[in-house]
C-alpha cells in the first residue's frame, strides 16, 4: 500500500529522473565527472522524495513524533547540499570543497535542533513548529540560488539563449523559496519534481548548446554561423575575417596534435578578448570570422587591433582582415567578401615577408 501510493504520487518525478538517466547514457557530449555528479543527484533527489512522502504519510495519520522529528531534519540538511552539488554540476567546476561548508553548518545546527528544536521540531497533534532559526534552512538554499545564478552569468557569453535560461533558473529557485509559505506541506510534494525538472532542462540545453559549438576550439561553429548571419542581418555592424598562418607547416614538422593545439589556444584567445556582442565562429579547418553587431567604426578598428595584439602574444600569426557597413545597403556577403579580401592580401604580404610565398614552388 504504502510503495503503491508512492509511485502514484511521484509517478511524473520517476519519469523525468529515468529520462535523465537515459539522456545522460546516451549523450556523447557529456564526461564522465558530470555523468557521476548527475547521478548522485538523481540517486539523492530519489531518496529525499521517499523520505519526504513517508513524512507526508505519517503526518496524516499523526503517528511517530519522534521519527518525522528525524525525517524534518532530514529535509532541512539534504536540500542545501543538493543545491550545492546542482552548482557543481552545472559549472563543471572540481575542487570546490568549501561550497559545502554552508552546507555543513546547516546540517550541524540542524541537527543540534533535533534535540533541542532551535530550528524546527512537530508538536504532539503532528504539527510542525518552527524555532528561533527557523528560517537558517530557507535562507541557506536562497544563498546557494543567488551564488548558481551568479555564476551561470560569469560563465555565460551573455547571449540571448544563455541568459533565458539563467533566468529560468532564477525563476524557478525563487518559486521554490516562496511558495512553501504559500500552499505549506503540500509543496513538499513537488519539490523534488521542480529540481529534477530543472536538470533535465538544462541538460536539454546543454546539449543543444554543444551541437552549435566547435569540439576543439570551443567556438561557435560553422551551422551556427550560418543560422546567426541569417537571423537578423541588418544589424550585422561589422565582419572580421581571420586565417591562421603556417597551420600546414605546423602540421607536418610538430605533427596534427600540435596544429590541434595551435587552433585551440586561438580559440581561447578570442574568447578571452571578445564578448557577447562579437562571436567568433570557427568556419574551416583555421578560418575564423567574428560577426559585429552595434559597433561603431572606431569600436570594430579597436577590435581589430586588440584581436592582433593578443594573438600575438599565443605564440602564432594569423591574417586578419575586417569590413564595416557604414552607410548603404551592406549584405552580409558583402561584407564578408570585403573582409576576406582584406583577409587574403595580409596573408600574402606574410608569406612574402617570411619568404615562403605559397605561390612560387
Amino acid at each position: 500500500m504504502f510503495f503503491r501510493e508512492y509511485i502514484y504520487h511521484n509517478w511524473p518525478l520517476l519519469l523525468v529522473l529515468a529520462a535523465l538517466i537515459v539522456s545522460l547514457k546516451t549523450t556523447v557530449f557529456v564526461d564522465r565527472v558530470t555523468i557521476r555528479r548527475n547521478v548522485v543527484l538523481i540517486v539523492t533527489l530519489f531518496l529525499l522524495s521517499l523520505s519526504v512522502f513517508v513524512e507526508s504519510w505519517l503526518t496524516g495519520r499523526g503517528e511517530m513524533r519522534n521519527l518525522l522529528i528525524f525525517l524534518a531534519g532530514i529535509r532541512y540538511s539534504v536540500t542545501p547540499f543538493i543545491i550545492a552539488l546542482i552548482i557543481l554540476t552545472l559549472t563543471g567546476q572540481t575542487g570546490w570543497w568549501k561550497i559545502y561548508i554552508p552546507a555543513i553548518v546547516n546540517a550541524g545546527v540542524n541537527l543540534v535542533s533535533l534535540f533541542t528544536g532551535i530550528v524546527f521540531t512537530y508538536r504532539e497533534d503532528a504539527s510542525l513548529q518552527r524555532g528561533p532559526l527557523g528560517y537558517l534552512p530557507f535562507i541557506m538554499v536562497g544563498l546557494y540560488c543567488a551564488a548558481l545564478v551568479v555564476i551561470l552569468l560569469r560563465r555565460s557569453r551573455r547571449q540571448k539563449a544563455e541568459v533565458l535560461q539563467t533566468a529560468f533558473f532564477g525563476f524557478i529557485f525563487a518559486v521554490s523559496l516562496f511558495l512553501p509559505f504559500v500552499y505549506g506541506r503540500a509543496y513538499l510534494e513537488i519539490f523534488c519534481p521542480t529540481i529534477a525538472i530543472m536538470l533535465y532542462v538544462y541538460h536539454v540545453f546543454t546539449v543543444y548548446e554543444m551541437t552549435k559549438k566547435d569540439a576543439l576550439t570551443g567556438l561557435l561553429n560553422r551551422q551556427a554561423y550560418y543560422a546567426d548571419i541569417n537571423r537578423n542581418p541588418e544589424g550585422i555592424s561589422a565582419i572580421i575575417s581571420i586565417d591562421m598562418n603556417g597551420l600546414k607547416a605546423i602540421n607536418d614538422a610538430r605533427g596534427h596534435k600540435a596544429g590541434d593545439e595551435a587552433l585551440s589556444a586561438l580559440g581561447a584567445c578570442f574568447l578571452a578578448t571578445l564578448d557577447y556582442r562579437h562571436p567568433a565562429y570557427r568556419v574551416g579547418g583555421d578560418e575564423f570570422i567574428v560577426v559585429c553587431r552595434d559597433i561603431t567604426r572606431e569600436e570594430a578598428e579597436q577590435l581589430v587591433e586588440e584581436l592582433r595584439k593578443h594573438i600575438a602574444e599565443t605564440g602564432y600569426t594569423c591574417a586578419v582582415g575586417y569590413s564595416y557597413a557604414g552607410e548603404g545597403e551592406w549584405s552580409a556577403d558583402d561584407l564578408v567578401r570585403e573582409a576576406d579580401a582584406m583577409m587574403y592580401a595580409k596573408k600574402r604580404e606574410y608569406y612574402i615577408s617570411s619568404g615562403h610565398d605559397r605561390r612560387r614552388r
